[in-house]
């Protein structure tokens, strides 16, 4: 049995096989010989981590040789994995794993391992377990390695389904029962639409503890590697109503980082009502989020309407010791996306919960012009007020709800729709806001109620609010003068007397 020291040394091995196989595989040399069998515990993904910073950063090289070399999406999603190929399938273990072939723009190799009984064993290449789809391979392969993982659960007692996948620098998603893939979390964000230029830290290695069914839960440990920070990862995958995965993450940095995002997610938006980009598209709404909810260290509850911009948009929301955030999918009728091919009702909300204080810093919203439904054009993230120093550790923990709607939920009315385009009047801008909520069928409240309202810059004209108590709902319509200005910031909450009775509704018009 190998003592610590050596899993250190064979991690190591396995890391330069990783930087240096894609070259060798390119010059038909064979790779180095995977580690064997070795003792793990999250400590030992600590240390590597640690040790890992010490030294240079050397990139993943993500050569490939034919016919693996330049594959269309069509090709590469044409590889698959063969039935019952999947580690662990039909174990009755509650999951199970799908190994994630190289190629396209996943081209990077990572290293794969599963623990049991506390040994790592790596995870080799196994040609047999692969349909290549059109795709002429040869009759043997040599070892390829591959791109990440897709985790596979039964939903409802039924067969495997797809509930997790890791792939691509440090990207992950997952998705509650009935939903399909939709918004990216990111394990690590730097520099995100900084001028300096953004950075992408990798996951290198994954260990997957082999799973029993009485826990329902899979515990799955990770070294992420860029050129400024290292990090040891431990992500716990708990299946259910929504999927919960709580990540714990130790930073190692190589450099000083005073640009960082923790717990950040992406997703995509063409197109909303609030924007009207590409009006000539049949469908009304095309996006996979319809916004981003906040929940600050006081109480307050932010919703801020997401929108495909015509030039770069940051937003800054500063707080301490936030409580949540997250992108939410609200509108689940497919009427209002009208798409059949990409149910975008279907995509999950993604609610993020920091475990422990987090100090101060702000929720950041990077809304990036985007001319394509694919591209996840919109970032959230948390960025510490603190840069990281060089040398210095740095621990962070949070909960993800991947799910229908969030376990917290503002106590109030929340924005369910929101519409914008010009007033009657030239140079205006009109704007109709709906609140919904069980406390707007209060005909006392009602009979109350006022839209408070804040512009900056310009003002605000022709405020006025209809409330339904029959429907529980209030449209407010105002019209922004934004006074010769490229942008206005609007800030729109429901009163009855000094009391809020909503959220707090955001947003940045812009020419």
């Amino acid at each position: 049995m190998l003592v610590r020291r050596d899993l250190l040394k064979a991690t190591f091995t396995a890391l330069a096989a990783g930087v240096s196989g894609g070259r060798a595989l390119a010059q038909s040399a064979p790779p180095a010989p995977p580690p064997g069998p070795a003792p793990f515990g999250r400590e030992v993904v600590v240390e590597v981590a640690r040790a890992l910073a010490k030294r240079p950063f050397a990139a993943p090289a993500a050569e490939l040789r034919e016919p693996f070399a330049n594959l269309t999406y069509e090709q590469y999603v044409g590889i698959k994995t063969r039935p019952g190929a999947a580690i662990w399938s039909g174990e009755n273990r509650g999951f199970a794993v799908e190994p994630l072939h190289r190629g396209f723009i996943f081209g990077a190799p990572v290293e794969l391992y599963v623990v049991e009984d506390k040994i790592a064993k790596r995870i080799a290449y196994d040609q047999a377990k692969f349909d290549y789809g059109g795709l002429k391979v040869g009759d043997k392969l040599p070892e390829i390695g591959f791109s990440g993982f897709r985790v596979l659960s039964p939903q409802g007692g039924g067969p495997e389904k797809e509930l997790a996948l890791f792939q691509g620098a440090s990207f992950y998603r997952a998705l509650a029962r009935g939903q399909t893939l939709g918004v990216t979390a990111r394990g690590l964000s730097i520099r995100t639409a900084d001028s300096r230029g953004e950075e992408f830290p990798v996951f290198r290695s994954f260990w997957i503890e082999k799973p029993t069914l009485a826990d329902n839960a899979l515990v799955i440990h990770a070294l992420l590697d860029s050129q400024s920070v290292t990090g040891a990862y431990l992500f716990t995958l708990r299946p259910g109503e929504a999927t919960i995965i709580d990540a714990e993450l130790t930073l190692f940095p190589r450099a000083a980082i005073d640009h960082l995002g923790i717990g950040g997610a992406a997703a995509a938006s063409l197109f909303t009502p609030l924007d009207h980009r590409r009006s000539d598209d049949p469908r009304p709404t095309v996006a996979e989020t319809n916004g981003l909810q906040m929940l600050t260290g006081k109480d307050e509850w932010l919703w801020r309407p997401v929108s495909n911009r015509d030039t770069l948009q940051i937003s800054a929301f500063v707080d301490a010791n936030p409580k949540g955030f997250g992108f939410l999918t609200r509108d689940r009728d497919i009427e209002t996306y009208q798409d059949d091919i990409q149910h975008w009702e279907l995509r999950p909300s993604l609610w993020v919960e920091p475990i422990g204080d987090w100090g101060e810093g702000s929720v950041q919203l990077v809304e990036i012009p985007s001319e394509s439904e694919v591209n996840a054009n919109i970032v959230a993230y948390w960025r510490p007020k603190q840069a990281l120093a060089a040398g210095k550790e740095a621990t962070f923990a949070y909960r993800q709800f991947w799910c229908w709607s969030p376990p917290a939920r503002p106590p109030f009315a929340v924005a369910v729709s929101a519409f914008g385009g010009r007033a009657p009047t030239p140079k205006l801008r009109r704007f109709i806001v709906q609140f919904a909520g069980d406390n707007l069928g209060d005909p006392q409240r009602v009979a109350n109620l006022r839209p408070a309202l804040t512009t900056s810059p310009g003002s605000a004209t022709n405020i006025r609010a209809y409330a339904n108590p029959k429907t529980k709902t209030c449209r407010v319509v105002f019209d922004v003068d934004p006074a010769g200005e490229t942008f206005c910031e609007l800030r729109l909450v429901l009163q009855s007397g000094d009391e809020p009775i909503s959220e707090t509704w955001l947003y940045r018009w812009t020419v």
